[in-house]
């Protein structure tokens, strides 16, 4: 069994996830002196049998790593997965400041197209992988590399985001991507290796200017799209698919059982009527479940 779990923070991104191996792994975070609290407690207590943790920064805009020195300082981040970068801001906060010492330091690793690392990706006798799998950047692309001046000249930072997918054998799989905008995911859709995944968490929050372009959701083919927290007046809803937007049903957990994923969610009120109910109870507020379908490559 693995899980899945998106928190609802308002602006930013922030999900773990609590693998059926030895693995725990935290994408993005956006934490203040008011939430904090439950949210790292919750997250000590679904760690606390794994022996390896490692935080994933997709790219370096304050929602994405914001409050990162509290999490580093009740959870001591000793694996930080960074797309290289030398970002700088004009203010820099303590999470800035605390995101560059990961950042330049001896626990940061680069991540890239395709890259490995033991227990990412690779297995040994110690313990399985985690099955995380970076699908971008290539750093060798032009786009990629005129995206990431922007970053390191303090103009742009959303283009440098990773693509990062997880996937279970026999099982579900889900796909970050940041804050990727539009035309940059049009521009590099022949560049990228895409497959059919269960779950697609939709790029900049759901904002429209990170619309899933038809050209990456016709190869991705996704059962449920996940719509994050952007103002609803900026909000692309994916007509056509399944989606659950986190403004209306809050954190949400993907609980992954064989071939199937159980969604629970922690508004009481939220429903979803395009999901079946079997009547599983392992979590709170139980919305419905969906079989994991036949994935292809591309």
């Amino acid at each position: 069994m693995s899980v899945i779990k998106s928190f609802a923070v308002g602006a930013g991104d922030m999900f773990y996830i609590r693998h059926n191996s030895d693995n725990f792994t935290i994408i993005d975070c956006d934490l203040s002196n008011e939430n904090a609290g439950r949210f790292i407690n919750e997250m000590k207590n679904a760690s606390i049998d794994k022996g390896i943790s490692r935080f994933i920064c997709t790219h370096p805009d304050e929602d994405h790593f914001g409050g990162i020195h509290l999490l580093d300082n009740a959870m001591p981040i000793n694996n930080f997965y960074v797309v290289k970068n030398q970002a700088i801001k004009d203010v820099k906060t303590e999470s800035f400041i605390r995101y560059c010492k990961l950042r330049d330091g001896d626990k940061a690793f680069y991540l890239y197209k395709s890259c490995t690392r033991k227990w990412m990706n690779q297995g040994d006798e110690t313990r399985d992988q985690s099955g995380i799998s970076i699908l971008w950047p290539d750093t060798s692309n032009s786009f990629f590399n005129d995206a990431l001046t922007e970053c390191n000249s303090g103009s742009s930072f959303n283009n440098t985001s990773a693509v990062i997918r997880y996937s279970l054998q026999d099982g579900a799989s889900f796909l970050w991507l940041g804050d990727l905008e539009t035309e940059f995911m049009e521009n590099i859709v022949d560049s990228i290796d895409l497959a059919k995944t269960t779950v697609v968490f939709a790029s900049h929050h759901g904002r429209a200017s990170g619309k899933i372009p038809n050209s990456w959701l016709e190869k991705l083919d996704p059962q449920i799209i996940v719509i994050g927290e952007a103002p609803s007046r900026h909000l692309n809803y994916y007509t056509g698919y399944k989606t659950i937007t986190q403004n209306s049903a809050g954190d949400i957990t993907m609980d992954c059982v064989e071939d199937k994923v159980h969604f629970y969610v922690s508004n009481t009120n939220y429903t979803h009527g395009g999901l079946t109910d079997e009547g599983k109870s392992n979590y709170s507020n139980y919305i419905g479940s969906i079989t994991v379908e036949t994935e292809y490559t591309l």
